[in-house]
């Protein structure tokens, strides 16, 4: 097993994390730009949409698949061929003519991408000593979370820089690079033993997840949360390239600097369930995402910036602890469950924009913050709802 601070561990490490940079840059470099190809192709905000959300939808129903491959065949060779598809679909975009071309490629991206999602953790865990892996886990969230920053960052400045097709090529290049460098640093497995002809426990084990109430209730309250948490960084895009302000791509970009606000919060969490429970974390949150929806209803630069910046806290702090809540609470099968998690994250995600972007067409803020109220009513009494379920349990065992 690779033990902490050895040559190994440095070497995996790195590679891992620079892995995951570059998936989740690939991820959402498009998101910022979603304004951008509603001039560009003369399409609405809706259509558009799909070039962020058809990316994660793909993410969300390739999980689970790509899981099970690596169960058979090993999570090295998943993570590889991740890798290795990221720059060829970016250089086949970089020819694309039209919208649907783009479409149908950011869906193969995101299939592409889940691979290394699904599985890179589950490496860690065969390969490295339990030390080892918390410290590990914890620098690839941090490296997912910089890769969504930079990736946002990178889409909206190169292309007001030097247009959407060089930008889509540099990201190529710059996929190839990275990969040439992460090869050599994932190391073979010496602790996976393959589990072939388990197809079918593993999507019993998904059965049973989805009956357990707790478990389920945890799922939802991630996927709703993502929901409301993604979208409206995306309505918030819209607005501040319309006008009066119309500010250019590589500005608005910059708003997605407040998701730092989230990568502090989460490590929070860790301490938050040492001394308290989950779900009063979770309601917590909820309440800093609610006031946060309030105070961007001033509808100044300066209260979208500090609305954006409560609601990265409240968002990544409710979905670390409902994440964390679904591995703990697993008897068995704790990765088909953190897999489930994750489908229902990134569903959210997806399905979400659709939502929220057609109450912006319809009604501008007032039906989207009417819609986010409603969603964190109803992810309140979710919570409330597990917290009593949770209490039974214990009860019950007690």
């Amino acid at each position: 097993m690779i033990k902490l601070h050895s040559a190994p561990y440095k070497r995996v490490t790195v590679g891992l994390g620079l892995g995951s940079f570059l998936v989740f840059c690939n991820l959402y470099y498009f998101q910022p730009l979603l304004p951008f190809f509603m001039h560009t192709f003369n399409a609405t905000e809706i259509q558009v949409n799909w070039l962020f959300s058809i990316t994660t939808l793909a993410v969300a129903a390739a999980l689970i698949p790509w899981a099970i491959i690596s169960e058979i065949y090993g999570r090295r060779l998943v993570m590889l061929c991740s890798l290795v598809l990221i720059p060829i679909i970016n250089f086949l975009m970089f020819f694309s003519q039209d919208l649907s071309d783009l479409l149908v490629l950011r869906f193969l991206l995101g299939i592409s991408l889940a691979g290394f999602i699904a599985v890179a953790v589950a490496y860690m865990a065969d390969e490295f000593e339990p030390q080892a892996l918390l410290i590990a886990v914890g620098g690839y969230i941090s490296a997912n979370s910089l890769g969504g920053i930079l990736g946002r960052i990178y889409g909206g400045v190169m292309t007001d820089f030097i247009g959407l097709k060089w930008t889509i090529l540099s990201m190529s290049v710059l996929s190839f690079t990275a990969l040439l460098f992460i090869l050599p640093r994932i190391s073979r497995q010496k602790h996976f033993t393959p589990q072939k002809g388990r197809f079918l426990h593993h999507n019993r084990q998904l059965l049973t997840h989805m009956r357990t109430p707790k478990i389920l209730l945890a799922t939802i309250i991630g996927g709703l949360n993502f929901a409301m948490f993604i979208n409206i960084y995306t309505v918030m895009a819209f607005k501040l390239s319309s006008p009066p302000l119309s500010l250019p791509a590589s500005i608005t970009s910059l708003i997605f600097l407040c998701y730092l606000a989230g990568t502090l919060s989460a490590k929070l969490s860790g301490r938050w369930t040492k001394k308290y429970s989950t779900t009063s974390g979770i309601l917590a949150a909820l309440g800093v995402c609610f006031s946060a929806i309030i105070i961007m209803s001033l509808q100044s630069l300066f209260s979208i910036v500090l609305g954006l910046l409560l609601l990265s806290g409240g968002a990544f702090f409710t979905h670390s602890l409902a994440y964390g809540f679904v591995g703990r609470n697993a008897l068995h099968g704790k990765s088909t469950a953190t897999a489930l998690y994750l489908v229902m994250y990134y569903c959210g995600g997806s399905l979400g924009g659709f939502v929220l972007i057609s109450c912006w067409q319809s009604g501008g803020w007032p039906m989207v913050f009417a819609a986010c109220a409603f969603t964190y009513l109803i992810m309140a009494a979710l919570t409330v709802y597990l917290s009593r379920k949770t209490q039974v349990i214990k009860t019950q065992y007690a």
